[in-house]
C-alpha cells in the first residue's frame, strides 16, 4: 500500500509538470526492461515478462535502490512480440493508416504495481530529461494509447490516473468486473470479457453437472476479492447452489495459510474447488495440495491460470487433470510465428534487452560477460547463434492463440481509431464547430471517442466493438486438461458460453470429449445434501447455508417436499393433493345455476307481460321505462352470480366483483329514480306544486341513473387498476386439500363497492318509507320499502356469513345474497302488478288505479 501511495504521489506530480507547465525537468528516471521502436504515432504497453521482483524496502532517508526482476515468463514475452508483430503488420498495411508510421514502447511491469506504475508513467508523460510542452517538442513523444496492464490490480490503479487525463487504455488480460465502472475509468477498454460474464458461466457449468456445494479461493487482490462478492451474489440470485467454503489466497508463500487452507479443502464435504488466482501463486498452493496429497478434486479454472504450462508438470498433473477451465477464445493470426522465428539479441542496441534475457532463458546461457561462476559451473555463453527453431516451448506455439488474440485486437482497436480520427473531413467532424483531431494537436479524449465508435472485423472473422462499459461482446472458451498415459498433457475445448441476441447466455458443452480425473470416469457428485426420498421432508440445519438439510420422515398425511402434493398413507409416494371450489357439478353449484337460471327467465317472462300489456293503466302509473330497465338489471343480476360458480379464472375473478357492483348499483339506481319520481308526482298534484316534475321528466331519469351508475363503474376500475383480484390456491384451510379462490386483491376496494350499493339502497328505503302513506293511488311508495327492507337485510346479514365462510362456502354465501335479494326486489316490485294484470284485470283500469271503483 505504501508503494501504491508513493507510485501515485510521483505520477500526480510530474502530470501536473506536464500538462501544467511549459516546461519541466525530470528528477530521475525510472529504469525498466523496455523494448521500443520508433514511428510518427507510439502506442505503449505494459507486460509481464517476468514472474517475480524483487523491491526495496523504502526507508525516505536515502535515494531507494531500483527494483530487480526474476523469473521469466515465455507467455509475458510473446505477448509482446505479437504486439510488435500487429503494429509491423500495421505499418506494411496501405489501407490502414497510410503515410503513418506506428512506434511501441513496452515495458515489463514484472508482476508487481509500483513497476506497473512507474511504466504507465513513463509511457504517458516520456523519459526524456527535458520535456518541453509545444510544437518542437524532442524526443520519443508521449504515446498515444496504451495496450495493458494484464493485471486488474496495476489496471485499476493506472486507471485512476490515466482517467483523469482520458489516455485511453486497452487491456487484454485485466476482468475485474469492477472496471466496467464508467464513472471512474472513463478510458478504459478491454478486449476480454469481464469477470461478471466469467462468474455466470462458472455457474452455469456448475447448474449443468448438479454441483451445488464448492469451494471457492481467490486472489488478495481487486480480481480475487471483487470475483468472490460476484459468486456470492450471483449464486444468491440464482439459487443454483452454495459455497462451502471461501478462503483468500496468500499473497506471498506463507506456508502456515496455506497448509489451513488445504485442511480446510481436504475436510470439506465439497468435491469441486473452484480457484481465481494467478499461476505465479496457484504454484505455491499447488505445492501444498501434493504436499498433503489432496485428490479426488474437481477443479474448475479461471481464465488466468487455465491454460499456464508451469502448471501442466507431472508434479502437479496427476491433481490437476481433469480440470474444467474458462479461457480466452481461440483465434487465429497468419504470419506470426514467422515474425517471432525472426528475432534475434542484438547486443549493441538497448532495444533488445527483452529479447536477450528471452535468449538467455530459452537456451539456458549466457551472453558476455557472464555473471561471476557461471563458466565454471558449467553454464554456457550464448553466440545469437542459436536455432530459434529447435525450441519447444510454449513461445512458438501459435496451435492455441488467447491472450496473443486478446492482444492482437487490442492493438488493432488502436489503430482503426486513429485511421477514422484521421479521416475525418474538416466541417463534418464530431467535435465542436464540426471540427476534427489532427496528429499534431491531438488530445487522449478525442481518441477515446473514437475508441467508444470503433468497429472492425479480424481476418479470424470476429468483429470487435466495444459496449457502453468500454467491454466487448464477451465469449468464453471452456477446456479441459487431458492428462496422458505417457505423463504429457493435452489441453482441449469441450464447449463455449457466449451471449447472443435471441438466446441470451448459453453455454455449450460436449461431455462425450471431457477427461474426468476420477476411477469411475464420470463426474463426480458434490452437493451438502441429497435429494429428500420419497416418504421424507427437508428441514434446513441452522447457520448452514440452504444447501444442508436433513430428510426427516413425513408423519402420516404430512405434505412432501412438492407443493401441490401429498404423502399418500403409506409415505411412500406423492399423490396430488385435492382441489375444492364451487363446481358447477357439484350439487350446491347445480342448485346455484339452476336458480340463477331461473330467476333470468322469470324476469324475460314478466319484462315480457309488461310489454305486452304497456299501455294499460297498472303498467304507465308504475313508470314503464324505469320498469323495463329495473328488469334488465335483474337479469343482470341473475346471471352474474354465475361468474362465482366454476374453477377461478383470472378474467373471472375480475368480472364477477365488477359486474355483480355495476348490476346492482343499476338496479337499485332505478329503484330510488322511482321512489324520487313518485314523490314529485303527489308534490305535483298539490296546488301550486306543478313546478317539482320539470326536475324529474325522461332525459332527467335517464341521467340520474347513468350519473350514479358511472360512478360505480369507476370504483370497480380503480379497483382492478391497482389491486385486481387473481386466482389464488388456498391451502390454509386444509393441509390436504387446494381450495381454488379469488383473492379480492384490495379489501378497501371491495368495501367501497359494498358500502356504494348499501348507500344507493339506504336513500332509497328512507325516501320510500318517507312517503309510505301516501293515498293509494300512489301505493308504489309502499312496494319500494317493503322491497328495500328485504335487500337491505339480506346484504346486512351477507356480511358476517362471508367473513366467516371458508373456502367455496364464500363463493356460495356471495352468490346466495344475489339471488335472494335480487329474488326479493323482482317479487315484491313486480308480483303484486304480475298478479292484476293476468288474474285480476279488472283492476287494472284507470278509476281502479286511481283509487275509485276498485273491486274487491
Amino acid at each position: 500500500m505504501l508503494r501504491t501511495q508513493v507510485a501515485l504521489l510521483e505520477m500526480h506530480m510530474l502530470f501536473f509538470c506536464l500538462f501544467f507547465s511549459l516546461s519541466c525537468q525530470l528528477q530521475g528516471q525510472f529504469h525498466l526492461n523496455e523494448m521500443h521502436k520508433t514511428g510518427d504515432v507510439v502506442l505503449g504497453g505494459l507486460f509481464q515478462v517476468h514472474f517475480f521482483s524483487s523491491v526495496p524496502d523504502l526507508s525516505f532517508t536515502s535515494q531507494p535502490q531500483q527494483p530487480t526482476c526474476h523469473g521469466m515468463y515465455v507467455l509475458g514475452f510473446k505477448l509482446a512480440q505479437t504486439m510488435a508483430f500487429a503494429i509491423d503488420e500495421i505499418n506494411r498495411n496501405s489501407n490502414l493508416l497510410p503515410n503513418v508510421t506506428l512506434g511501441y514502447i513496452l515495458y515489463d511491469n514484472c508482476f508487481e504495481l509500483g513497476i506497473g506504475f512507474r511504466g504507465a508513467l513513463s509511457l504517458a508523460s516520456g523519459q526524456e530529461d527535458q520535456i518541453v510542452v509545444d510544437d518542437t517538442c524532442v524526443g520519443n513523444p508521449p504515446v498515444v494509447g496504451i495496450v495493458g496492464d494484464p493485471s486488474s490490480t496495476i489496471s485499476i490503479a493506472i486507471s485512476n490516473v490515466l482517467g483523469l487525463y482520458r489516455v485511453p487504455m486497452v487491456s487484454y488480460y485485466a476482468t475485474c468486473s469492477c472496471l466496467s465502472d464508467r464513472q471512474k475509468y472513463p478510458s478504459f477498454f478491454r478486449t476480454i470479457p469481464s469477470d461478471a460474464f466469467q462468474v455466470r458461466a462458472m455457474i452455469q457449468i456448475l447448474k449443468h453437472f448438479g454441483w451445488t456445494w464448492a469451494g471457492l479461493l481467490v486472489s488478495n487482490n481487486d480480481y480475487g476479492l471483487h470475483a468472490a462478492r460476484s459468486f456470492q451474489s450471483e449464486l444468491s440470485v440464482s439459487g443454483e447452489g452454495c459455497l462451502a467454503y471461501t478462503e483468500v489466497l496468500p499473497w506471498d508463500k506463507d506456508t502456515v495459510e496455506l497448509r489451513r487452507i488445504v485442511d480446510v479443502m481436504k475436510t470439506s464435504t465439497a468435491r469441486v474447488v473452484i480457484v481465481f488466482e494467478d499461476p505465479s501463486r496457484m504454484m505455491h498452493l499447488m505445492d501444498e495440495v501434493v504436499r498433503q496429497n489432496v485428490t479426488g478434486l474437481q477443479w474448475i479454472a479461471s481464465e488466468a491460470w487455465t491454460e499456464s504450462a508451469v502448471l501442466q508438470t507431472p508434479h502437479f498433473m496427476p491433481y490437476l487433470g481433469g480440470t474444467l477451465g474458462i479461457t480466452i477464445r481461440r483465434g487465429e493470426i497468419p504470419g506470426l510465428r514467422e515474425f517471432l522465428l525472426q528475432i534475434h539479441p542484438d547486443l549493441h542496441h538497448n532495444s533488445s534487452y527483452g529479447i536477450s534475457l528471452f535468449w538467455e532463458f530459452t537456451f539456458q546461457c549466457r551472453f558476455a560477460p557472464a555473471l561471476a561462476g557461471w563458466l565454471e559451473g558449467g553454464g554456457a555463453l550464448c553466440t545469437g547463434k542459436e536455432d530459434l527453431g529447435n525450441v519447444d516451448n510454449e513461445y512458438l506455439d501459435i496451435s492455441n492463440l488467447r491472450p496473443e488474440y486478446n492482444v492482437y485486437k487490442a492493438v488493432y482497436a488502436l489503430a482503426y481509431s486513429l485511421d477514422d480520427l484521421l479521416r475525418c473531413k474538416p466541417g463534418s467532424g464530431p467535435f465542436s464547430g464540426n471540427s476534427c483531431a489532427s496528429l499534431q494537436s491531438l488530445e487522449p479524449w478525442q481518441l477515446v471517442y473514437y475508441m467508444e465508435r470503433v468497429n472492425f472485423t479480424t481476418p479470424f472473422g470476429d468483429q470487435v466493438s466495444f459496449d457502453e462499459n468500454g467491454d466487448i461482446v464477451p465469449i468464453y472458451d471452456v477446456i479441459n486438461a487431458l492428462w496422458l498415459p505417457d505423463g504429457s498433457t493435452k489441453i482441449q475445448k469441450v464447449g463455449e458460453v457466449k451471449r447472443t441476441a435471441l438466446k441470451g447466455e448459453e453455454l455449450i458443452l460436449d461431455e462425450g470429449k471431457i477427461f474426468w480425473n476420477f476411477e469411475s470416469k464420470q463426474p463426480p457428485r458434490s452437493v451438502c445434501s441429497e435429494s429428500c426420498p420419497p416418504g421424507t421432508h427437508m428441514v434446513r440445519r441452522k447457520r448452514e447455508p440452504e444447501c444442508c438439510f436433513d430428510c426427516i420422515p413425513c408423519s402420516e398425511g404430512k405434505i412432501t417436499n412438492k407443493k401441490d402434493f401429498w404423502s399418500n398413507p403409506q409415505r411412500d409416494y406423492c399423490v396430488p393433493k385435492k382441489t375444492e371450489f364451487l363446481s358447477y357439478h357439484d350439487p350446491l353449484g347445480i342448485c346455484l345455476t339452476a336458480t340463477s337460471l331461473l330467476g333470468t327467465f322469470i324476469c324475460a317472462v314478466v319484462l315480457g307481460i309488461f310489454i305486452c300489456h304497456r299501455r294499460t293503466p297498472i303498467v304507465r302509473a308504475s313508470n314503464s321505462e324505469l320498469s323495463f330497465q329495473l328488469l334488465m338489471s335483474l337479469k343482470l343480476c341473475f346471471l352474474c352470480s354465475l361468474l362465482f360458480i366454476g374453477r377461478p379464472r383470472m378474467w373471472t375473478c375480475q368480472m364477477r366483483h365488477a359486474a355483480f357492483g355495476i348490476s346492482f348499483v343499476l338496479c337499485v339506481s332505478c329503484i330510488l329514480v322511482k321512489t324520487m319520481v313518485v314523490l314529485a308526482v303527489f308534490k305535483a298534484s298539490k296546488p301550486g306544486g306543478g313546478a317539482s316534475m320539470k326536475w324529474f321528466g325522461a332525459m332527467q331519469q335517464r341521467g340520474t341513473v347513468l350519473f350514479l351508475t358511472s360512478i360505480q363503474a369507476a370504483i370497480c376500475t380503480t379497483w382492478l387498476v391497482s389491486s385486481s383480484p387473481t386466482p389464488h390456491k388456498n391451502t390454509q384451510y386444509h393441509n390436504d386439500k387446494i381450495v381454488y379462490e379469488c383473492a379480492v386483491g384490495s379489501t378497501v376496494g371491495f368495501a367501497v363497492l359494498l358500502g356504494y350499493i348499501g348507500i344507493l339502497a339506504f336513500l332509497s328505503f328512507l325516501i320510500a318509507f318517507l312517503v309510505r302513506n301516501l293515498p293509494d293511488s300512489f301505493n308504489e311508495a309502499k312496494l319500494i320499502t317493503f322491497s328495500m327492507l328485504i335487500f337491505c337485510a339480506v346484504w346486512v346479514a351477507f356480511v358476517p356469513a362471508y367473513v366467516s365462510s371458508p373456502g367455496n362456502l364464500a363463493d356460495a354465501v356471495e352468490v346466495f345474497a344475489i339471488l335472494a335479494s335480487s329474488f326479493g326486489l323482482l317479487i315484491t316490485l313486480f308480483g303484486p302488478k304480475c298478479y292484476i294484470i293476468l288474474l285480476r284485470p279488472e283492476m287494472n283500469t284507470k278509476k281502479a288505479v286511481m283509487g275509485r271503483g276498485i273491486v274487491s
